[in-house]
């Protein structure tokens, strides 16, 4: 059970730069398309690597996990973008800001 718990948190922490990148782009658009998509694989890789398996149980665990990361990515960008300038790169924002951080000290 606990095999599961690790697999669903890293999940969240795969999806949020893609909820992230996804909050920034267009709607309906390939860097959305690709937000939404391409985190599916890497998903399925780890379903494979920790021999999760194909239970029916398992997908709403997974899938909960994959919808509450895109959203705390989104919901991250549109915090930032309400206090500083944002771009659609969670990790250069973090960066940034961390540099920005730094120099004005």
């Amino acid at each position: 059970m606990m095999i599961w718990f690790i697999v669903s948190i890293i999940v969240i922490l795969l999806n949020i730069p893609f909820g992230y990148w996804r909050e920034n782009v267009k709607k309906f658009s390939l860097p959305w398309f690709l937000s939404v998509h391409l985190p599916v694989p890497i998903i399925i890789f780890l379903r494979l690597y920790f021999g999760l398996g194909w239970a029916l149980f398992t997908f709403p665990i997974l899938i909960g996990s994959y919808f509450a990361g895109q959203l705390l990515g989104a919901r991250l960008h549109i915090l930032w973008s309400k206090t500083m300038r944002v771009t659609g790169c969670l990790f250069y924002d973090i960066i940034r800001t961390r540099w920005v951080i730094i120099i004005s000290r």
